[in-house]
């Protein structure tokens, strides 16, 4: 795999990264939406059967390909699994151009000073390794914002580059996900002091130390122009975070250099019901129009 041609490909492309990294957690809510309901398997390895049949057949779809789709965020046990015989990661980069990323961190931590941290990852390295070997180019990893709270923030934000710089120094990108959570009141202010705390992280790296962001689609248009600016953000997506597909598609496009990563708004609509020709139209109509969002800005 060309690692340039990957770089190249997430920092220029059109497109958007699609996220299909439902963990164990989200698993049941993701299958329930595309009309499996929880009675209908018996047991995680049952669940994670059918979820991985739904990510190969969004893979295998003809429109999900690196002409609009420049990324996929997998989960672990994606990782782990093949496509049509092939490992997962190699699939999706060699036979649809779509550059594999792998989400990495193992939950939040409870609430305090109105964030959720990362739960410990003793387990990094190895993980880090064997996404390597396995030709994944970048990690994602996620933790919450809850109030504008700056300690909470700093401390937030701090915790993300920490472990960042620990991916970084594996060879990989990653994808820094301090997530805002919408419905909060203060979303706006709790916005502004994560600008500003991730400028001060960014401003500490070296020029060898690239690092990319995903973010709440901000309530103020262009909120995050400065970090999509930044000679060590490699790229800025965001996450739609509940928000409908079109309310995503239709914030983000007044963004500037801002690109979707969309888990539950990508599949929104989708049923193992569907017959492949209906299921191909319905992924196809999701991906142009986030696609077209992403491209707007």
């Amino acid at each position: 795999m060309s690692k340039q041609a990957q770089q190249d490909l997430i920092k220029a492309g059109q497109g958007f990264i699609a996220a299909l990294d439902q963990s164990g957690g989200s698993t049941p809510k993701a299958l329930g939406l595309y009309g499996i309901q929880e009675d209908a398997y018996n047991g995680e390895s049952e669940m994670y059967d059918l979820i991985h049949a739904m990510r190969s057949r969004i893979a295998q779809a003809p429109a999900f390909t690196g002409d609009k789709v420049v990324g996929a965020i997998l989960f672990e046990m994606t990782m782990d699994r093949q496509i049509e015989g092939k490992p997962a990661a190699s699939y999706i980069w060699e036979e649809r151009g779509v550059v594999p990323f792998l989400k990495v961190d193992k939950g939040l931590a409870d609430e305090a000073n109105g964030v959720r941290l990362m739960k410990p990852m003793p387990d990094l390295d190895a993980l880090l390794d064997r996404a390597v070997e396995n030709g994944i180019f970048g990690t994602k990893m996620r933790s919450v914002v809850d109030a504008a709270n700056a300690d909470g923030i700093r401390e937030n934000v701090a915790q993300q580059f920490e472990v960042g710089k620990q991916i970084i120094a594996k060879g990989l990108v990653p994808i820094i996900e301090p997530e805002v959570t919408i419905s909060i009141a203060d979303k706006a202010e709790a916005e502004d002091i994560l600008r500003d705390e991730i400028a001060a992280q960014l401003d500490q790296l070296n020029d060898d130390q690239d690092v990319m962001l995903k973010l709440t689609i901000p309530n103020n248009a262009n909120q995050y122009k400065s970090l999509v600016d930044h000679p060590r953000v490699l790229r800025v997506v965001a996450l739609s975070g509940g928000y409908s597909r079109d309310e995503a598609n239709e914030k983000l496009a007044h963004n500037s250099g801002m690109i979707a990563s969309f888990s539950r708004a990508l599949t929104e609509g989708l049923s193992a019901q569907q017959s492949d020709d209906e299921f191909n139209a319905k992924i196809a109509d999701a991906i142009e129009s986030i696609y077209q969002a992403s491209i707007a800005g």
